[in-house]
């Protein structure tokens, strides 16, 4: 049976069941189109299995012509209805992971999926979850449900976790070029899953279990979410000195060796760096081990909003408005730069605060153009002189490209810069207040 899937992969004449076609997924299913695989896409998203269909590309790291020239040619489909996929080879598990409200893993869609897949399993399949997952989740949780249709792992189908690595709005890494972890339930697993990623991803990274490629995802994040808290508690205490976070770390970032660049914001944001962490530190949890770093990461990251919050109110009290008679203009929603995903982003609790300060808030985003917070809809506004020279402030919140930070500078009243975007820009010490 195993011959028979390499086979077909080897040829490309395997089907590919792509389950959901968000950052992770509709990129993956592009490249593995491009390679010459027929992919099948399900989401139970109707806008998306729409756009999909039509070649209209709502992913800003996806090429269109690409996306329409594997729809016209039949090579990609779109459907809403899992009941409707027939005669697959492959299953590729990209649904989002989450967080309940009381930072508790969330892996209802995976549950689901798995659950799914199992109503339709057939002897012969490969199934890989590139879902975020912490450690022990495809043994625990996803192979029960699979081998629960009494067909079993490694001698009637084959599973692997090879986590997502994508970085939106990135330019210089994409899915095509970014390592790929692969673990495998046994060693035909393994063997299958290398022979298939290897298609379409330059480096395949093989590791002993499908527990070390769990593992290894949630440490990578956790490490970012850590060090980006250390400069996070770096910026708050030097706000305190009176000394310039940024300068700081542009003078320890000079070492040739034994540092690495990160730098503060107004909180992190993304479908990775606020969750993964939690999901080790809750799994710590279960062998009666306390991850200390993690959680004290967690709580200075999600501290910034309330202290740029905090810079508003002393910045608004400095020129004498009330903030209730105040407006401030924020410039991002999206939780980094030149990308429309705004998932967790620490804007957003900025301006949930502000608005419960009475502040009348207003945002640009060229990526995202509207957005509903605290049962308020909020619309981008233009970036034109008139909207920045009726705020109070300014808050650079996401320092997207293509916004002229030197014409900001020189147009508005107050900024306070959460990002150094306007490093650089000569007599910025006028009005403008770094993070």
């Amino acid at each position: 049976m195993k011959y028979k899937l390499k086979e077909r992969i080897l040829k490309k004449n395997a089907h590919i069941c792509i389950i959901g076609l968000g950052y992770v997924g509709l990129p993956l299913a592009i490249e593995l189109g491009k390679s010459g695989f027929s992919i099948t896409g399900v989401d139970h998203n109707a806008s998306r299995v729409e756009a999909v269909n039509k070649g209209e590309n709502y992913i800003l790291d996806t090429n269109i012509s690409e996306l329409k020239e594997l729809v016209n040619s039949k090579k990609l489909r779109a459907i809403k209805d899992f009941s409707m996929v027939k005669n697959i080879d492959i299953y590729v598990i990209c649904v989002p992971t989450g967080l309940t409200k009381n930072l508790v893993p969330d892996l209802q869609h995976v549950i689901s999926v798995a659950k799914d897949i199992s109503n339709n399993l057939k002897k012969g399949q490969l199934i890989c979850i590139e879902s975020t997952i912490f450690p022990g989740t495809t043994e625990e949780i996803v192979l029960p449900i699979l081998e629960s249709t009494g067909l079993k792992a490694e001698k009637d189908f084959y599973l692997i976790h090879s986590p997502e690595r994508i970085d939106p709005g990135n330019q210089k890494y994409s899915t095509k070029n970014i390592s790929k972890i692969v673990g495998g339930v046994g060693p035909d697993s393994l063997e299958l899953g290398e022979i298939f990623y290897s298609h379409i991803i330059e480096k395949v990274i093989p590791v002993s279990s499908v527990r070390v490629a769990e593992l290894a995802k949630v440490h990578e994040n956790t490490f970012r979410a850590i060090n980006i808290a250390l400069v996070n508690e770096l910026a708050m205490l030097c706000d305190k000195m009176d000394i310039s976070v940024w300068e700081v770390l542009d003078a320890a970032f000079t070492k040739p060796f034994g540092i690495m660049a990160f730098y503060p914001g107004p909180g992190v944001g993304g479908h990775c760096i606020p969750i993964d962490p939690h999901y080790l530190e809750w799994k710590a949890r279960e062998y009666n081990f306390i991850t200390k770093f993690i959680g004290a990461a967690g709580e200075i990251n999600r501290k910034m909003p309330e202290f740029v919050r905090e810079k508003v109110m002393r910045t608004l009290n400095k020129i004498g408005i009330a903030p209730s008679n105040s407006k401030i203009l924020i410039l991002g929603m999206a939780y980094k730069k030149d990308t429309r995903d705004y998932r967790e982003s620490p804007v957003i609790s900025l301006t949930e605060m502000l608005l419960k300060d009475g502040i009348d808030v207003s945002y640009h985003d060229p990526y995202v153009s509207q957005i509903d917070i605290a049962s308020i809809q909020l619309k981008s506004v233009e970036l034109n002189e008139k909207n920045i020279e009726n705020a109070n402030i300014v808050i650079i919140a996401t320092d997207h490209s293509e916004i002229d930070y030197k014409w900001i500078v020189k147009t508005a009243n107050k900024i306070i810069d959460t990002r150094n975007a306007t490093k650089n820009i000569l007599d910025r010490e006028k009005n403008v207040i770094l993070l």
